[in-house]
């Protein structure tokens, strides 16, 4: 592992401090090596100087870097957006190749409902709507579908609830759904509130994630 690559990363990262975002390693003509997002910038671009422990990949990596740039987000949800379209936009050398199948998770919004469902999704795309990935890290996908609930009201109930419109569901009382199960919201009020979700998950509106940044913060 090259000690050029180590000392650059280490007079990097004492600069930073612990805010999410996304870092990129860059090689010696700019080129770059790896995208990545962290909920620490500081701790998890330290992680880089570490003597050993490394898998052949990263170690070659690191010894090719020749400069980092990092943008900072208000929340890990948000760095994690970047970060997939920053790897599909520039198909980094050293990211892990994230293959259009069954392997990586993505999140998934039908439109086969008039109240649509937001969830995670594995393996074939078969159901109607719209999938928002692939995703490297399920545990990151649960906890941004987890923010977005809480953010932009989606359900996750199951439809006989929806239809059977009785009563509004636990989420509703805990602010984290709209509540269609419960009649509590028109379909037209809701079909807004997809739409906002799927802006700000194409990252399609800036204006949308600046809106939310502090509501998101809070929720994380």
């Amino acid at each position: 592992m090259g000690k050029q690559g180590q000392e650059i990363i280490r007079m990097f990262a004492n600069k930073l401090d612990n805010s999410p975002g996304v870092y990129r390693m860059l090689d010696s003509q700019a080129r770059v090596l790896y995208v990545g997002k962290a909920r620490s910038l500081k701790a998890r671009v330290l992680n880089y100087t570490r003597i050993s422990g490394h898998s052949s990949r990263i170690a070659r990596m690191i010894s090719e870097t020749a400069d980092l740039m990092v943008l900072t987000t208000d929340t890990e949800t948000e760095a994690l957006l970047l970060e997939q379209n920053l790897i599909k936009q520039l198909k980094p050398k050293y990211n892990v190749l994230l293959r259009d199948d069954k392997s990586f998770p993505y999140i998934f919004i039908s439109n086969e409902h008039d109240f649509p469902r937001i969830e995670k999704h594995r393996g074939a795309k078969i159901k109607q709507g719209s999938y928002y990935g692939p995703f490297a890290s399920a545990g990151a996908v649960n906890r941004t579908i987890n923010t977005l609930q809480k953010i932009f009201l989606l359900r996750s109930c199951s439809d006989r609830e929806v239809e059977a419109g009785n009563r509004p569901c636990l989420n509703y009382h805990m602010k984290r759904c709209a509540g269609p199960c419960g009649g509590k919201v028109t379909k037209e009020d809701y079909a807004e509130l997809v739409n906002s979700a799927d802006n700000f998950l194409k990252g399609k509106s800036t204006e949308i994630q600046e809106m939310l940044a502090a509501k998101m913060e809070k929720a994380s």
